[in-house]
């Protein structure tokens, strides 16, 4: 057998690290993607069904690159992919999907299912009046019962107010248990919604 030559392994090399004056802190990795788009890493995900889609969006914008939604797609769906992005702010979720409180149990269970969205705050007009989650519906025969009769109403409601911090909403959510806190302001008008799992993604 005639051997071509010598090869290496990365576990054959190493590379002795030198001094430098340039401390890591201190490193700018921010790069312009756009004219008017610039990323705090140059990191892109790949516009590829196997790739990117909301979920990885989110979590490189958390990190300062970006994803980009593939276009295998219909544009409706593309849409919907958009959306959950932008709806996503630093752990909190600025404009979530809400239910109206004489809407049927059928109907909240198909948006759970479409949506993969599993609680929903109640609102009328602006107001919040409840959350209605999975908990609420686990069991649930009467489907045409209306979310007002299963929700949990504004009085037994555990809310923090717009601009509360992570850390306060993890602290609510440990004291009481909770999956997802409803972000309101002085009119008791919906702000947001934080999750657990947002919450500990973005802490």
């Amino acid at each position: 057998m005639r051997l071509l030559g010598k090869a290496l392994t990365f576990d054959d090399v190493l590379l002795v690290p030198a001094f430098s004056q340039v401390l890591p802190k201190d490193t700018d990795l921010s790069t312009q993607l756009t004219r008017h788009i610039r990323l705090n890493i140059p990191l892109v995900s790949a516009a590829m069904d196997t790739v990117t889609e909301s979920r990885l969006a989110i979590a490189m914008a958390q990190e300062g690159g970006i994803g980009i939604i593939h276009k295998n797609l219909t544009p409706r769906q593309q849409a919907a992919e958009v959306r959950k992005v932008k709806r996503f702010e630093a752990g909190v979720v600025l404009e979530p999907l809400t239910v109206a409180p004489d809407m049927r149990v059928r109907d909240v269970l198909a948006m759970q299912h479409q949506h993969g969205v599993s609680g929903f705050p109640v609102v009328q007009g602006k107001a919040v009046v409840g959350i209605i989650t999975n908990r609420d519906l686990r069991f649930e025969e009467d489907l045409d019962a209306v979310v007002a009769s299963k929700m949990t109403p504004r009085e037994r409601l555990i809310t923090v107010k717009e601009g509360a911090s992570l850390e306060d909403a993890k602290r609510l959510m440990n004291k009481h248990k909770l999956e997802r806190v409803i972000v309101i302001n002085d009119a008791f008008e919906l702000r947001g919604l934080m999750t657990v799992k947002d919450v500990l993604k973005s802490t």
